[in-house]
C-alpha cells in the first residue's frame, strides 16, 4: 500500500511540475512571441553601422599620410572632435541592440541573459549638432536606457514584452533616425578622404618622370585600384548599413502597431 501511495504521489507531481513547466511556456509559445524573438535576432544586423563608426573615428589616421601641413593641422583639430562624439555614436548602436536584446529575453529567447542589457545602459550622450545628433535624439536616447533598466526587472511574459515594446516605440524610432543622419555623416567623411588621398596621387603623379621615376609610378598607381577598391567596398558596406537601419525600422514599426490595446 505504502509503495501504490509513493507511486502515486510521484506521479501527481511530475503532472504538476509538467503543469507549471506548460504555464510558464506559454508567453514564449505564442505566435506573437515567435515574431519578437525572430525580432530580436536582427540585432547583429547593426554591426554595420558599428563598424562604419569605427571607420569614421579612425579617418585621420589613414588620410594623414596623404594631407599637406596646411590641411594636416585642420584635420589634427577635427580629429579630436571626430574621436569624442565616435563614443556617443556608437553607445546609440549599444542601447538599441540592448533593447532588443531584452526583447528577445522576455519573448523567452534563452540565448539572451537580462543582464546583458545593463551592462550598457549606463552612460549618457549629447548632441553633436553638425553630425545630426540632435537634442531630440539624447532624450530618447536616455528614455530607452530607462525603460530597459525597469523592463529587465519584470517577469518574462507576453505582457512585459508588449509594455516595452509600446513604451520603447517612440524611442526607438528616434534613434534609428538618428543612426540615419551619422550613416550620411559617414558617407560624406569618406567621400572627403576618397578625394584627398586619391587626389593626392594623381597630383604626385603628375609630377614625376616617366622615364626616371617608373618604378614609383607603377607603385602608385598599383595603390591608386588598391584605394579605389577600398572606397567602393566601403561604399557598399553604407548602403547595407542604410538597408539593415531600414529593414529593423519597418519590423518594429509592425510589430507595434499590432500590439493589442492596453
Amino acid at each position: 500500500m505504502n509503495s501504490l501511495r509513493l507511486t502515486i504521489h510521484t506521479l501527481l507531481v511530475a503532472c504538476l511540475l509538467a503543469m507549471f513547466a506548460m504555464l510558464g511556456g506559454c508567453a514564449s509559445s505564442t505566435p506573437r512571441m515567435a515574431e519578437v524573438r525572430a525580432f530580436a535576432a536582427d540585432a547583429p544586423k547593426l554591426n554595420a553601422y558599428h563598424e562604419l563608426t569605427e571607420r569614421y573615428r579612425n579617418a585621420y589616421e589613414r588620410q594623414q599620410p596623404f594631407l599637406a601641413p596646411t590641411a594636416d593641422a585642420r584635420e589634427r583639430a577635427l580629429d579630436a572632435s571626430r574621436q569624442q562624439a565616435s563614443d556617443d555614436f556608437r553607445r546609440i548602436d549599444d542601447v538599441v541592440q540592448a533593447y532588443m536584446q531584452a526583447l528577445g529575453a522576455l519573448a523567452g529567447d534563452r540565448q539572451y541573459d537580462l543582464r546583458d542589457p545593463l551592462k550598457v545602459v549606463g552612460t549618457g550622450i549629447k548632441a553633436w549638432p553638425d553630425t545630426g545628433l540632435e537634442d531630440r535624439h539624447v532624450n530618447a536616447f536616455t528614455g530607452l536606457t530607462r525603460i530597459i533598466s525597469r523592463a529587465v526587472t519584470v517577469p518574462m511574459q507576453e505582457r512585459a514584452v508588449n509594455d516595452l515594446m509600446r513604451d520603447a516605440g517612440e524611442p526607438v524610432q528616434q534613434l534609428l533616425d538618428a543612426m540615419r543622419n551619422l550613416l550620411r555623416l559617414y558617407d560624406r567623411s569618406n567621400d572627403n578622404e576618397q578625394r584627398i588621398v586619391l587626389g593626392m596621387m594623381e597630383m604626385e603623379i603628375a609630377f614625376l618622370d616617366a622615364n626616371r621615376d617608373r618604378l614609383l609610378i607603377a607603385l602608385t598607381r598599383s595603390l591608386q585600384q588598391e584605394k579605389k577598391a577600398e572606397y567602393r567596398l566601403v561604399g557598399l558596406r553604407h548602403t547595407l548599413a542604410r538597408k539593415n537601419l531600414d529593414l529593423i525600422e519597418q519590423r518594429h514599426r509592425a510589430l507595434v502597431e499590432s500590439l493589442p490595446q492596453p
